[in-house]
């Protein structure tokens, strides 16, 4: 069965308690994932992906046991935005899996967000803006390259802490049981830097302990923007 969120479930699926002043926000279905993302990418914003892998809908499966309405996540990954540099691209900062052909990355890293303009692999996006003053993304920025320099690795055990607290209802308002030090996925890493500028991006929910999926809901997002496609799975 097709479940699909349309706009007037929003309020339901972004913030169960609906309490957002001045909350905006805006759809879109036809743009291409390059357009969206050149349209509303700035700095210090974060980004979210559906992507259509395997692990990703792993992901999206275990996550959605977040919400009652859901019986699938929609997102399977999360990142800061750094903004352009002198080469034209958006950069972004991540902690993800990348594995290559000559060389292996494990942890945080800096990545063009060209990795996610495939609209078969990646045929949902999400830029969220948290309304963070110009000093404050200055500290994300400077913590995600603290993160970065200090080779941050990418924690697969708080991966499968995460998913049995989910499993078992046990509540998240403490570090993760297998976390490790040095070592964060992805929304841990979002939830991390801006805990740095004191925002709270899911309150009552450890920064080893989130998921990309309370990011779409957070209630302290000022303005989110979607690119949703059909998909053959939800």
């Amino acid at each position: 069965m097709n479940e699909e969120l349309m706009p007037e479930d929003l309020e339901d699926f972004v913030a169960d308690d609906g309490k957002r002043p001045g909350f905006l926000e805006h759809y879109e279905d036809k743009a291409s994932n390059e357009e969206f993302i050149e349209r509303y990418a700035l700095a210090g914003r974060v980004g979210l992906v559906q992507g259509a892998s395997l692990i990703d809908q792993v992901i999206q499966t275990a996550t959605g046991r977040v919400s009652e309405r859901q019986r699938r996540g929609e997102w399977s990954h999360a990142w800061v935005f750094q903004g352009r540099r002198r080469d034209g691209h958006h950069w972004i900062i991540e902690s993800d899996l990348d594995a290559g052909m000559k060389h292996r990355r494990l942890g945080v890293q800096e990545n063009r967000v060209t990795k996610f303009l495939c609209e078969k692999e990646c045929p949902r996006l999400a830029i969220l803006d948290f309304g963070l003053t110009a000093e404050q993304v200055e500290v994300v920025l400077k913590e995600c390259l603290e993160l970065v320099a200090n080779q941050a690795t990418y924690s697969l055990m708080e991966i499968l802490g995460t998913a049995l607290a989910l499993q078992t209802g046990r509540s998240r308002n403490r570090k993760n049981l297998l976390a490790k030090k040095s070592s964060m996925y992805c929304s841990g890493l979002v939830q991390h830097v801006f805990a740095k500028a004191g925002v709270d991006l899911i309150p009552n929910v450890h920064s080893s302990l989130g998921t990309p999926e309370e990011l779409a809901r957070s209630p302290v997002i000022r303005q989110a923007y979607w690119l949703r496609r059909p998909v053959p799975w939800r």
